[in-house]
């Protein structure tokens, strides 16, 4: 998606391990419209799916969940890093690596809001390794729900996670994927 890319570029900063920070309009200030814009292509790729929930991890894929969801006019359901208090009855559990953070998170779903009778449509900000989306490829085994597609904001392209999920037989549908970057800024894009 150019809208997208034009924006990495502009706004975008790499950082020293391959990090990329695009936390002034993705993951920490929010450009809604922008966001708005790209829900609207995930429902343009996945609207004939039959997508009835939307499943995201705390807590930068929540609000483009939301932006998503909004077009498929279906609930966004989102597993949490911590058990919190108000979690109740019984839960779905995973854990994942958060290349970010470098650390592990198990990360729980309550079993009301996900079944077997729920076609999925996973949605994050970023795929790099691809820990995060297996733990909720993880949640949606355990409930036997049906994964429709996974759409991501930014892939990187040049780490395994967005390959090996295609060859596990997902519909990944990335709008913009980083073919490289370097500690430089530069940035090119795979072309889609």
């Amino acid at each position: 998606m150019r809208l997208l890319e034009e924006r990495i570029k502009e706004d975008g900063q790499v950082r020293p391990g391959n990090i990329l920070k695009v936390d002034s309009f993705l993951n920490h200030q929010l450009d809604v419209s922008l966001l708005e814009q790209l829900g609207k292509e995930f429902f343009e790729r996945f609207k004939d799916k039959g997508i009835t929930r939307i499943l995201t991890i705390e807590a930068s894929g929540i609000a483009l969940a939301c932006l998503a969801a909004q077009y498929f006019k279906v609930p966004v359901v989102f597993a949490k890093k911590a058990k919190s208090k108000n979690l109740d009855g019984e839960l779905y559990t995973s854990t994942v690596h958060s290349f970010t953070y470098g650390k592990d998170f198990t990360v729980t779903l309550s079993k009301k809001f996900l079944t077997k009778d729920d076609t999925v449509l996973l949605i994050d900000d970023f795929l790099a390794v691809g820990k995060a989306m297996r733990g909720l490829i993880d949640i949606c085994g355990q409930a036997e729900a049906n994964i429709a597609g996974i759409g991501i904001a930014i892939e990187k392209g040049f780490q395994s996670g967005g390959k090996e999920l295609r060859e596990m037989g997902f519909d990944v549908y990335s709008l913009a994927i980083i073919d490289e970057m370097d500690d430089e800024g530069n940035i090119s894009f795979k072309e889609q």
